[in-house]
């Protein structure tokens, strides 16, 4: 029997207890998530309404978040200042999210909606508010075409997405939220190489061959909530989380395909505490059959408080586990000590924990970072034998508005650092991954990596991100287990007990660099061009030189995008 079969009891009686309002989640990838860090930043301090560690965020929360912070003019000290493109952005927020601006709806109106029913605002195709309800509906649209140079040869690229977005609520007690996509794509020869080695599509999951060279599948989300009282609320759906304040995170990302979850979230005060029940899958689906495929599970705690006026800590951990069809009822306790559940199971299941912060500084920055320990033995590190068991990741990063007092030109700059054999386990199944893909940094492990990222939005339609990824890992050589790969159990390849460092193994290194500019010639309507330049070294190899150019136009959708 699956998770959701113990677990769906348990949301059914709270929400029978009292259910009030309850809203839809904005999306991980939003085109507002850029203007919520600014706002963020430019606060000086932590919110208690807003706990920017936990993805996807609810929007409910997020509008009383954003008034909170821009209507504070009673307090100089504590004041916003917004740029002329930040208040551009501001009515963009808001007029995607009307749900929970009841009284001025009407200051969104569109000027000529179509045929009075279409568009009655510039962001929602269809939208609807009742007394009692409220539904918005929107098409979803990407198509992209791209020419890759890799060497000699001349490759044509492309990905078209076509879907559908509902989210709403009903009788003031139920929130939802869905949207469903069938994808056709073929990307770069790095992509290709991935889902050849792993059998799988970074970001989906099921897919099919498409015309030789390329992937087709199907990317379905959908989640209800239900709120118990008003600290408390409920989530179930299917769907793919993010915890941290970085580009990457070592804890949980969205880089793996949708999965079956359960949620609870309970906020009050300084604090807000996040339990995660998630099925995952053990491995990917082979298309020749109809086996299905084997299922694993996870438990995560993530503790989130907001220590000073400016500080955010967080506490995480996670379990790991297969069990044959069924859930281990043990690893439901609600308290954050999980690790104190394994032992008293007398399991060797993949058990992780991990500290997080956030630290907002004088209106203009922001350092954040994680620590990671997946096994830790402090004599063996003092000893600096290079025990394999020392299994840790650090992340330090910072964010900068406004570089050089240029209006809305931002940088963030991160390094990820993973030890070797972190996240991998004894066994296949309690890998920390979900149909063939990491669920944290999807570089898996035994690397260094360093990201800069630029932001600018010179005018108010026009967006423009240069990015730049290098990284250097230790990966497998014939014969050996350098640590990198989290599918390769721990004994497998491992020759000996100590004197492994960072890139042990075959030396592999690779920049990726890329540009894209975005105009957005109506709301939520983009026309993209972009760029993409990828030089990988390995050891004993030739280097590889991809470089990749494209335009496309997207419609209420996020860029796919290749960094890694």
């Amino acid at each position: 029997m699956r998770i959701t079969n113990y677990l769906l009891l348990l949301m059914l009686t709270a929400f029978q207890i009292t259910v009030k309002a309850q809203s839809a989640l904005l999306p991980q990838q939003s085109k507002h998530l850029y203007f919520l860090d600014r706002l963020d930043i430019k606060s000086g301090k932590v919110s208690d309404l807003h706990f920017s560690a936990g993805h996807p965020y609810n929007r409910q929360y997020l509008v009383n978040y954003v008034k909170a912070m821009v209507d504070s003019t009673e307090n100089t000290d504590s004041t916003v200042v917004l740029t002329t493109i930040d208040q551009y952005n501001l009515r963009s927020f808001y007029m995607n999210n009307l749900e929970w601006l009841k009284k001025d709806r009407s200051l969104f109106a569109s000027k000529k909606p179509i045929w009075n029913k279409l568009y009655q605002t510039p962001a929602n195709f269809l939208e609807h508010y009742g007394d009692d309800f409220f539904v918005v509906i929107n098409p979803l649209i990407q198509v992209r075409q791209s020419v890759e140079k890799i060497e000699d040869t001349t490759l044509y690229n492309y990905i078209n997405q076509r879907g559908l977005s509902v989210r709403g609520g009903i009788g003031e007690k139920i929130g939802f939220s869905m949207m469903a996509m069938d994808v056709q794509e073929r990307g770069p020869v790095f992509f290709r190489e991935w889902v050849d080695s792993l059998k799988s599509v970074p970001g989906g999951n099921f897919y099919k061959i498409f015309k030789k060279t390329g992937v087709d599948y199907i990317d379905a989300r959908g989640s209800v909530t239900f709120r118990a009282n008003k600290y408390i609320r409920f989530q179930a759906g299917y769907d793919r989380h993010f915890i941290g304040d970085g580009y990457r995170s070592l804890f949980l990302s969205e880089f793996a395909g949708n999965r079956l979850f359960v949620k609870i979230n309970t906020q009050f005060w300084k604090i807000r505490y996040q339990n995660l029940f998630m099925e995952l899958q053990a491995g990917a689906a082979d298309n020749s059959t109809n086996n299905l495929v084997p299922r694993k599970y996870a438990a995560m705690h993530h503790l989130s408080m907001n220590i000073t006026p400016w500080l955010n800590m967080g506490l995480f951990e996670s379990v790991i586990f297969g069990r044959k069809d069924r859930f281990e009822f043990g690893y439901l306790n609600p308290v954050i000590f999980l690790r104190s559940v394994e032992g008293n199971l007398g399991s060797r299941d993949n058990a992780v924990i991990g500290a997080d912060f956030k630290i907002n500084l004088l209106k203009r920055g922001q350092v954040y970072g994680q620590l990671l320990l997946d096994e830790f033995n402090l004599s063996k590190m003092r000893e600096q034998s290079g025990w394999w068991g020392n299994k840790t990741g650090l992340q330090l990063g910072v964010k900068y508005v406004d570089v050089a007092s240029i209006k809305n030109l931002d940088m963030q700059a991160e390094w990820n650092r993973v030890r070797p054999f972190t996240y991998s386990h004894f066994d296949s199944v309690s890998s920390y991954s979900h149909y063939n893909q990491p669920l944290a940094h999807p570089l898996g492990a035994n690397f260094n990596e360093y990201i800069l990222l630029f932001r600018y939005q010179p005018v108010n339609r026009l967006q423009m991100q240069a990015r730049l990824i290098y990284w250097k890992q230790g990966v497998d050589s014939a014969g050996y287990n350098s640590g990198g790969n989290i599918f390769r159990l721990n004994g497998d390849g491992r020759t000996r007990e100590f004197g492994y460092s960072l890139y042990n193994g075959v030396s592999r290194n690779v920049m990726n660099a890329s540009l894209l500019i975005t105009y957005e010639i109506k709301e939520n309507i983009f026309i993209d061009l972009h760029g993409l330049y990828r030089k990988e070294e390995k050891n004993f190899s030739p280097s590889t030189n991809t470089m990749q150019i494209g335009a496309g136009l997207r419609m209420n959708l996020w860029f796919r995008d290749y960094d890694y």
